[in-house]
């Protein structure tokens, strides 16, 4: 354990030094180009704010307004048919919005469940293995540029719908 603690204490420092003389080597200007980069930084992060802003008012709204309740007992005889419990489907609709939130719902489902439940193991597997993806095309896509996006919206929440549901039936078999 000590040489692990050892080597993630250096590994940055070390990879630190390596990029310096690294470009020493090819003749770069290492701290000018460190300080076009970080005016770079800050022009990208003006230019993504309203998205990521409208996203975060986008995800409050949708939490404040009782439509994420409404989905939720509109979906319950479907999850209770198929023994699926309701806190699956909170994180299911939470994860593709928010990453933060998402790892909100999550720590209540194992405080309220219990580490070993069902619904905290599904929920385990959805956080690992699904994507933010609403918060992610507001970003890319506002950093970019894109303002025509015609298929790629749907295609993303019928692949996060997809997703959730190989993640229910994978658990459901190795850890049912």
């Amino acid at each position: 354990m000590k040489i692990i603690y050892l080597i993630s204490q250096l590994i940055i420092p070390v990879f630190i030094f390596f990029v310096i003389f690294y470009g020493f080597t090819k003749k770069v200007k290492v701290y000018d180009s460190f300080i076009n980069g970080a005016k770079d930084g800050i022009n990208l992060t003006l230019r993504i704010f309203p998205y990521i802003l409208a996203i975060f008012i986008a995800i409050k709204t949708f939490q404040v307004s009782g439509i994420f309740d409404f989905v939720k007992n509109l979906l319950y005889p479907i999850l209770n048919f198929f023994s699926i419990p309701l806190e699956v489907l909170s994180i299911s609709i939470i994860k593709p919005l928010s990453g933060s939130a998402s790892i909100g719902v999550f720590t209540d489902i194992v405080k309220t469940t219990g580490p070993d439940s069902f619904a905290s193991k599904v929920s385990a597997v959805i956080m690992g293995s699904a994507e933010t993806t609403f918060y992610v095309l507001a970003v890319y896509l506002g950093a970019a540029g894109i303002k025509k996006t015609k298929y790629l919206i749907p295609v993303c929440v019928i692949s996060d719908i997809i997703g959730i549901v190989i993640a229910i039936i994978v658990t459901k078999i190795l850890l049912g």
